[in-house]
């Protein structure tokens, strides 16, 4: 592995530890009001935002938009609507979703929400929240993983979930979960987060901590694999769990968990960087790092969620691996089918965004902001 890489990626990794803010205890939340309840998109794709996650400490969290009517890419769109916004979107770009008429971006350094309207790119509200990681929507409500505190301490003050009414966009209830809570799914009204304790090797978090709704309790906790991260729920209610291992002896691998008795069914020797569910078939890039060799392995698998058998292909040409140097993001096209990948490459320069045909030939690519991260669609 390229030292400067290294030690760019320890560096923001250190800067995490000593930039987010450890948790205040304030349980006393609005009351939630009639929640906004979106009914599925009917018309035909307009385009996607692509977030940037940008470089620690330097507020470049950054929005682009591709329109597809226009065939044109804007970049720094909410810098563009917003110019009274210091700073612009702030630091650390993590996670974004559009529901309903609003666009959610979760700014993980900045501790904050940006909610926009998702038509005109306009600031309607900022929802302080420390250390939010990634959000998820169902039945008018937003729910938010944080991690609160990630000082390397095993007994560390433990990760929330935090639920955002939609109408009202003001915390309405938290819960308790692990430490450093990364992805999270809401399925048959329970909420599934993957705890990483990723802060405190080599004591991992190892569950998956399941909450009801309607209590918004945690009522279990599944056991699964060490410092877990992404997820992804199947057509038939299986919950897809990643785990990144410790880089050192226990090897990355993806865990799938029966949601009708919220145990793990079976496991897959994959490494997952990243993953999506198109027409049940997986997609999945990972770019798995060893401190043993020092080296980052990259690789790209689909995986079939009907018969979860792994496939011998790759989702993209050899001639295409070539091009990307850190894939960072990864998204399908409902309609067309085209693959976009976001490559991060050296972490501190723009990086691009790919898209590839269904059959992995590329079609464009275009130059993004640092650290090209997630990509949502627009109606």
């Amino acid at each position: 592995m390229n030292k400067r890489k290294l030690s760019l990626q320890i560096a923001s990794a250190l800067a995490v530890v000593f930039f987010l803010n450890s948790c205040s205890s304030n349980e006393n939340f609005d009351d939630p009001i009639n929640p906004e309840v979106p009914t599925e998109p009917i018309a035909e794709l307009k385009g996607f935002y692509l977030l940037n996650e940008g470089n620690m400490s330097m507020n470049k969290a950054a929005l682009d938009y591709m329109d597809f009517e226009t065939g044109i890419y804007e970049k720094e769109v909410f810098r563009t609507e917003n110019p009274e916004e210091v700073g612009g979107l702030g630091d650390v770009g993590n996670d974004m979703g559009i529901y309903g008429s609003k666009l959610y971006v979760v700014v993980n350094a900045s501790n904050k929400v940006e909610v926009l309207d998702a038509n005109t790119r306009k600031k309607i509200k900022q929802i302080n929240i420390d250390n939010c990681r990634y959000i998820k929507f169902y039945k008018g409500k937003a729910y938010l993983s944080t991690y609160l505190g990630v000082i390397g301490d095993p007994n560390a003050v433990n990760g929330k979930i935090m639920e955002i009414d939609t109408t009202s966009l003001s915390v309405t209830r938290s819960v308790n979960v692990g430490r450093q809570p990364e992805e999270l799914v809401v399925h048959n009204d329970k909420i599934y987060v993957a705890n990483s304790g990723g802060y405190s090797p080599p004591n991992y978090e190892s569950t998956v901590s399941v909450i009801d709704i309607a209590s918004f309790e945690e009522t279990k906790r599944i056991e699964v694999g060490i410092n877990l991260h992404r997820m992804q729920m199947d057509s038939e209610g299986d919950l897809y769990v990643s785990s990144r291992g410790d880089y050192y002896e226990t090897p990355s691998k993806l865990f799938v968990v029966d949601t009708e008795i919220d145990e793990v069914k079976t496991s897959f020797d994959l490494a997952v960087g990243n993953m999506t569910i198109s027409d049940d078939i997986m997609y999945i890039y990972s770019t798995e790092f060893s401190f043993f060799t020092g080296e980052i392995t990259v690789s790209y698998n689909l995986l079939d969620t009907k018969t979860e058998t792994i496939l011998q292909d790759s989702f993209i040409t050899e001639d295409s691996k070539d091009l990307i140097q850190v894939p960072y993001g990864i998204e399908i096209n409902p309609e067309t089918k085209d693959i976009l990948i976001t490559d991060a490459k050296d972490y501190v320069t723009p990086g691009k965004l790919y898209c590839f045909s269904s059959e992995g030939v590329l079609k464009w690519s275009v130059e993004t902001g640092d650290i090209p991260n997630k990509v949502v669609f627009k109606y």
